[in-house]
């Protein structure tokens, strides 16, 4: 069924009228929609979210604006990302079974998708903030980073499908033009919607006269704007993984697009670093044992998704790079190869990481590790540690050797006082 050509934005009164002859909602949470309760719990930056419950379970209903929640209607955006949003998710699916919520039903006109309701998952974020643990979270996130990477790359899928794909995806320009703005160019100059925290001045002024470092992100950005490697997130946080004591999954893909092998699992390990450095204004008497168990999570995260790749290396390379035929049928060991698409992944990850771990503090949209602590004379030299870090990992990315590394940086900067 389709709910109409004309766009109209849902609402809590309206939705039940309007998407009760969707036979597939109904069949997850009762034919009767007047029996139906919906609570509207959109907390993101873009889109409505609706839970719908019924007599006979629960669904998600998802539906894009025409404009940036955050913002307003002053800046508009193309209802087309629940398009991309959609197919980033049956990917995902695909290269990765069981690690994004199942979809029902997608309209285009709409922009609606009607997707699985995850319970009693809660936002990853509000439990690294709570000091929450789940088990099994690297193993899993390692191996999604990884599958996700190599199976939607020229290493594994047909050239013919993949180049298809990246033509699809190329479509999706104005969402990835948010990323382009706020990730990697808005921190660094004087941005009409930046903002950070009073007492950063020094550190800010810091980082935007540091022109070896504008260099640097600059070229991450030309391999982040250029390099269609995969099917990327693009926006992989602790904000976009829903998790419970033991079992994740990972949602709002609308930023997908095809990008750098190393992007999401730069994005984030930036974001576990910064719940690490935002963490002594959270815990108590066990902030020591808390903050180890996140640079853990980093670190397994870092080397389930290398054993996960050098797997599918092993077994699944079946595209046109580094085929068997140059190689293994020749008697010829390939671990060589992967050896050298690893150091660029981690090059470009590395880098990634340090620039997230920016805009998340200078730039529009900020997180909850740092903007949940209400005192700014707190939260600023937490947010200064970070900011320094990031600004190391970005020069020193092409020579930093692993998560234990990085680990080890974030330790040193965690004892600092850098304002």
């Amino acid at each position: 069924m389709s709910l109409g050509t004309k766009y109209k934005a849902l609402s809590i009164e309206t939705l039940p009228e309007r998407l009760k002859g969707v036979d597939v909602l109904a069949s997850k949470v009762g034919a009767d929609s007047a029996a139906w309760q919906v609570q509207e719990v959109g907390d993101g930056n873009l889109n409505l979210v609706f839970i719908v419950t019924g007599p006979e379970g629960k669904a998600v209903v998802k539906q894009a604006l025409p404009y940036v929640r955050l913002v307003g209607d002053s800046w508009p955006l193309p209802l087309y990302r629940a398009f991309y949003e959609y197919h980033a998710l049956t990917r995902q699916a695909a290269r990765d079974p069981g690690s994004v919520p199942d979809i029902f039903y997608f309209d285009e006109a709409q922009a609606v998708i009607v997707m699985e309701f995850l319970s009693p998952h809660v936002i990853l974020r509000h439990k690294l903030i709570a000091g929450e643990r789940v088990d099994g979270l690297a193993d899993f996130l390692g191996k999604f980073c990884a599958r996700t990477a190599f199976r939607g790359s020229e290493l594994s899928m047909k050239s013919g499908d993949k180049k298809a794909d990246v033509g699809l995806f190329a479509g999706n320009v104005d969402i990835p033009a948010i990323t382009e703005a706020l990730v990697f160019t808005d921190p660094y100059f004087t941005a009409e919607m930046n903002h950070h925290t009073e007492g950063l001045d020094p550190v800010v002024a810091q980082l935007r006269s540091d022109v070896a470092l504008k260099v640097k992100l600059q070229q991450a950005f030309q391999r982040f704007v250029s390099n269609t490697e995969t099917m990327v997130h693009g926006d992989l946080h602790s904000g976009s993984i829903m998790s419970t004591e033991s079992e994740s999954r990972v949602i709002d893909p609308e930023f997908a697009q095809y990008g750098p092998m190393g992007f999401d699992i730069g994005m984030l390990c930036a974001n576990f670093l910064m719940a690490y450095f935002s963490q002594p204004a959270h815990r108590g008497d066990d902030l020591d044992v808390y903050q180890e168990w996140i640079l853990g999570v980093i670190e397994e995260v870092c080397t389930t998704f290398e054993a996960e790749f050098r797997r599918l290396w092993a077994t699944e390379r079946t595209g046109i790079l580094y085929p068997a035929s140059l190689f293994e049928d020749q008697g010829h060991d390939s671990s060589a190869a992967c050896d050298a698409v690893l150091k660029g992944i981690w090059r470009d990850a590395w880098a990634f990481c340090g620039i997230e771990m920016h805009r998340r503090c200078l730039s529009l949209a900020h997180n909850a590790d740092f903007e949940d602590i209400a005192d700014p004379a707190v939260r600023a030299p937490l947010e200064a540690r970070n900011l320094m870090m990031g600004a190391e990992m970005i020069h020193e990315a092409e020579r930093l050797v692993d998560a234990n590394t990085i680990c080890a940086i974030a330790r040193d900067f965690n004892g600092k006082d850098v304002l």
